[in-house]
């Protein structure tokens, strides 16, 4: 039950980045074994169609003219990132905030089952599942609050009318200089106004995206470290020979730290505060000269080759 209860969270992050991506459906390779076994809309939606369909439902990478288009963000040449969700023939719902359903009931169950018997546990267990909440909320208000249309068209409109003017303006003053002059103009201008458009969605599959899943796949492989080890009892780390609680100004382990009076323990951390602050002090003393040192070289060089 645990490993499933961890396999929701990394559910939750896939179905999170596939409904940013307005990709509504659970035929997705890294999502569909997750949700498979929850009865959701979207695997509903999903089950009604047959392989064909799922399979043209499935990212694919973009023709050579159609990329180039893109990549230059030529707006016709851009596919509708919606066309998914607006074909929809069944409701599809909101498949993150169901897996959140289900991660809630499944700690209702432990609360009642007294398998989370201390308050704080409950209120850090509550408090995660509205950390997730809190997330899908932060992500869907990034999505869908782009630049008002108005301005969107006003600085589009200023940016070209600019740049196409301004060879007009130039042409007295450099001459022949006005083309290379006007290209890099326009292209700093104008990917400016680029920047502007990319950054209202960052959860897309560009270069300059963020990296959704980088992500999804660290948070599932973290998911299978914590599922991999049992609960560790106390005795099972701390007292063994490895442990050397005073390091690294002595190197007792745990057994013979155990045989000193607790005056000896308190004086030995003392010193080691001690140590550890000289010790930090003369390595950056050390970083300081050494940083002296090269600024001095660099200065002697340039004045011998001055002369």
């Amino acid at each position: 039950m645990r490993s499933t209860a961890l396999n929701l969270i990394v559910a939750f992050s896939a179905a999170l980045k596939h409904r940013l991506r307005f990709e509504p459906y659970t035929c997705y390779d890294d999502v569909q074994h997750l949700v498979a076994h929850l009865d959701t809309f979207a695997r509903v939606a999903t089950k009604d169609h047959d392989e064909k369909w799922k399979k043209t439902q499935l990212p694919a990478e973009p023709g050579f003219f159609k990329g180039i288009g893109e990549y230059l963000g030529i707006s016709f040449a851009e596919s509708n990132p919606r066309k998914a969700v607006k074909k929809a023939q069944d409701p599809l719902g909101n498949l993150p905030l169901e897996i959140i359903s289900y991660l809630a009931g499944f700690a209702d169950e432990l609360v009642a089952n007294g398998q989370l018997p201390v308050a704080m546990q409950q209120t850090l267990c509550y408090n995660n599942l509205v950390a997730l909440n809190d997330v899908l909320a932060g992500t869907e208000r990034v999505l869908s609050t782009p630049l008002p249309i108005a301005y969107a068209i006003a600085i589009a409109q200023i940016t070209w009318v600019y740049v196409l003017l301004l060879p007009f303006q130039l042409l007295l003053q450099l001459g022949w200089i006005t083309i290379p002059a006007t290209v890099a103009a326009a292209y700093i201008i104008l990917g400016i106004l680029f920047i502007g458009r990319e950054i209202e969605n960052p959860f897309g599959t560009d270069v300059n995206d963020l990296p959704l899943d980088v992500f999804c796949a660290n948070i599932a492989a973290d998911m299978d470290v914590i599922a991999s080890r049992r609960k560790a009892s106390n005795n099972s780390w701390v007292e063994t020979s490895e442990n050397k609680p005073l390091w690294p100004l002595y190197s007792y382990n745990w057994k013979q730290c155990m045989e000193f009076e607790e005056d000896r323990i308190r004086d030995a951390l003392k010193h080691k505060v001690h140590d550890t602050f000289q010790r930090t002090s003369a390595q950056t003393t050390a970083t300081e000269h050494h940083h002296h040192h090269e600024k001095a070289e660099s200065r002697r060089k340039v004045t011998v080759e001055e002369v």
